[in-house]
């Protein structure tokens, strides 16, 4: 509501005193406790839903990040710089309506002449690099473990191991069981998939139709007990959603149970043969190819999402409004149908790093690592060159800071008191009702693993053929925070790495209410369930940078 703007929040601006360079100078901090602002109760509008995220919780009681009242008051007129930020993901549609001319174009090579112009190990990588090729599906990484360990370790107790291979096989026995139960967990989609597609069927046969209508299925009279029940079924189904709408789920369902048991859990599938290369040596190198958008456009919809939510071409009046304006996309296309390879990941940060990422998206995760040192020296290698790194939390509704919690890469080791590198921002998930449903039921949390939470249920973002969707995850907020990161970096670009993930942290929006914690009715004050107790906010964090870069406290 409008009218409370003019308190909490707000960080008066006492003047627009002219710098040499024509910047407004700004010398307030903002209120900082929101709590007392009114909660919306009404529902969202569509546009209020497609642009949630870069609402204001004060002037919109929608606890978004304030990104549109940023522009309005601290940013406009000013501008920034170009920043490059890397998108580590399943790949971009570069030729979307609303991302193709912020596609990164790398200058130091010649176009599909078949060579390596800028001789940086990449030929023809002229909007970054695939390090996935042709492959589409993949083992989760626990499916992994088990098929490569199995012949070592099936059948033995701890007390047959010896002490170099201790490790490999508790990882083996925690990969086993996790692959186990997930199986066991599949069997009643399963059995449900089979049973809703026998019915289908049934009525297909009967009709003798591929397709029908619910006035066909309503117009079934049969003494047949199974054509009885199925019409029953259908019936039943269609009351609550259109024939269009089943089929879509209905191809959904099966796309996920197939993915599931034929590719992620498939000891028997390997998904890597068509790269051609070993993933798990780390020098060789020679793979991949620079079709940045894969062999299924369908399967780069989630790096393509991810890159609308960080930039995204403002005020063009087509789709939706990303968090940064001043941005180059470079996707670099390293996470596959399941889980990606260490390798990919090591090599992908590097990759975006030496070619001038000064901003990383990471929205992925799993919960196991085997060779997680390459990507702790990429990390680390990314500091060294000050590039940030924005990582999602992960959905699983885990407290990180379980000692049996797992979700890889992350900047510390388990029982570590301190973070190996300072260049990596870990992001959990919000949602758009302000209350103490705030934080997403899937997102992982922890005073020590997380750092801040941002927007990240029901989120409206570039898909590929210029299409938009809403999606949800961490893997959301994640590109949110990162969104922001490319703002801070763009406009102060003396500011280090360093400076803007503190930047993030501190300007958050601290929320003293108790809430629901992620994966059950337990509630505990929000400032438990990550290091800051905070919402990313540009328009704070604007406040700071400017703060920060004058040399002001």
């Amino acid at each position: 509501m409008k009218h409370t703007s003019k308190i909490l929040l707000l960080a008066v601006l006492f003047s627009l005193l002219q710098s040499c360079g024509g910047i407004p100078e700004i010398l307030s901090t903002p209120i900082q406790n929101i709590d007392s602002t009114p909660v919306k109760t009404s529902k969202l509008s569509e546009n209020e839903l497609k642009s949630w995220m870069n609402l204001d919780l004060v002037t919109d009681t929608v606890p978004g990040m304030s990104v549109n009242k940023a522009y309005a008051e601290l940013l406009n007129g000013r501008s920034g710089v170009k920043v490059i930020v890397g998108i580590v993901d399943s790949g971009v549609d570069i030729e979307h309506e609303d991302l193709a001319s912020i596609i990164w174009i790398n200058a130091k090579e010649i176009p599909n002449n078949g060579k390596d112009d800028d001789k940086n190990g990449y030929v023809d990588d002229i909007h970054g690099w695939n390090f996935l090729g042709e492959s589409v599906h993949e083992n989760l990484e626990l499916t992994r473990i088990v098929k490569r360990n199995k012949t070592r370790f099936e059948g033995k107790t701890e007390s047959q191991i010896v002490a170099a291979d201790k490790a490999d096989f508790a990882d083996y026995q925690r990969a086993k069981k996790a692959l186990d139960e997930k199986l066991k967990e599949m069997e009643a989609p399963k059995q449900q998939l089979d049973f809703i597609v026998t019915v289908d069927q049934t009525l297909k046969d009967y009709l003798k139709k591929t397709t029908y209508t619910k006035e066909d299925v309503e117009g079934i009279n049969s003494a047949d007990p199974k054509v009885l029940q199925s019409r029953n079924i259908m019936l039943q189904v269609l009351s609550n959603s259109t024939k269009e709408d089943f089929e879509k789920e209905l191809a959904e369902f099966k796309e996920y149970i197939s993915g599931q048991l034929d590719y992620n859990l498939n000891v028997n599938f390997d998904g890597r043969k068509v790269v051609g290369d070993d993933p798990y040596n780390y020098n060789d190198r020679n793979y991949g190819n620079n079709n940045v958008m894969g062999p299924e456009k369908k399967q780069i919809e989630h790096g393509t999402h991810v890159s609308g939510i960080i930039a995204a071409i403002r005020n063009n009046n087509i789709g939706m409004n990303g968090v940064a304006n001043h941005v180059a996309i470079m996707p670099v296309r390293a996470v596959p149908d399941g889980d990606e390879y260490d390798k990919d990941i090591a090599l992908g940060i590097r990759y975006a790093v030496d070619n001038g990422a000064k901003v990383i998206n990471a929205s992925f995760g799993k919960s196991f690592s085997p060779n997680k040192k390459w990507v702790y020296d990429a990390i680390k290698y990314a500091a060294s060159k000050d590039v940030l790194i924005v990582h999602a939390a992960g959905n699983d509704n885990m407290f990180l800071d379980d000692p049996n919690s797992y979700n890889f890469p992350n900047d510390q080791e388990k029982g570590s008191p301190t973070e190996f590198a300072d260049n990596m921002l870990t992001v959990g998930a919000i949602g758009y009702k302000y209350g103490s449903d705030i934080v997403a039921r899937f997102s992982n949390y922890g005073k020590i693993n997380v750092d801040v939470f941002a927007p990240g249920v029901k989120i409206w973002s570039t898909t590929p053929d210029n299409t938009y969707e809403y999606m949800q995850g961490t893997s959301m907020a994640s590109p949110a925070a990162a969104g922001v990161a490319a703002i801070i970096r763009s406009y102060y670009p003396k500011l280090s790495a360093v400076q803007v993930k503190k930047i993030i942290m501190d300007s958050g929006l601290k929320i003293n209410k108790v809430v629901v914690v992620p994966g059950g009715d337990d509630t505990k004050p929000f400032a438990d369930l990550s290091k800051t107790g905070s919402i990313v906010n540009l328009y704070n964090a604007i406040i700071l940078a400017d703060r920060l870069s004058r040399g002001l406290k």
